[in-house]
């Protein structure tokens, strides 16, 4: 089922109002990540997944979603989270012509942040595992160009976003 936090073209927002600074928060492990709201295409609860003989270990499995087959990876164990995590939320991302969905442990809304100071955030893969990250451009190189654009949002950041009440 999908949940009313990321608006779509058929909600009548329009993504140009946006201006690339809105951004849906989400928690993976111990790390809140901020990512682009334009390439987010839905939240979703988790459905049923099937595995992926020989995947990769961030690669959950495969779902049917709005009827099209398509990869779940788990966000923390990209970002190097061995221990396994609660993933209640899907965010589905638009990698080009194709969907990919990470799962999270939450998704805490959308915010809107300057653009300044987002591409002074630590990146998201930055304590990623480096052999990680070339695994996963050299299988998909639109989902690490996705992964790259997205933010950790350090601790003091959050707790001040956090302070500001509900998200607009």
């Amino acid at each position: 089922m999908t949940e009313a936090l990321v608006p779509t073209p058929a909600s009548g927002v329009d993504d140009a109002r946006l201006g690339g600074t809105r951004f849906l928060l989400c928690r993976a492990a111990s790390s809140v990540c901020a990512l682009p709201l334009a390439q987010v295409l839905e939240v979703l609860r988790p459905l049923p997944l099937r595995p992926v003989p020989s995947a990769p270990p961030f690669l959950c499995g495969l779902s049917v979603v709005r009827g099209d087959p398509i990869p779940v990876a788990d966000l923390a164990r990209i970002l190097g989270q061995e221990a396994p995590v609660p993933l209640r939320r899907w965010v589905a991302l638009r990698l080009g012509k194709r969907r990919l969905a990470l799962a999270v442990e939450a998704v805490i809304g959308l915010r809107d942040l300057e653009a300044a100071a987002f591409q002074s955030l630590p990146p998201l893969l930055r304590g990623a595992n480096p052999g990680l990250v070339e695994a996963i451009g050299s299988l998909d190189s639109e989902l690490l160009v996705a992964l790259e654009a997205g933010r950790t949002l350090p601790e003091n950041l959050w707790e001040t976003l956090a302070g500001e009440g509900a998200c607009p």
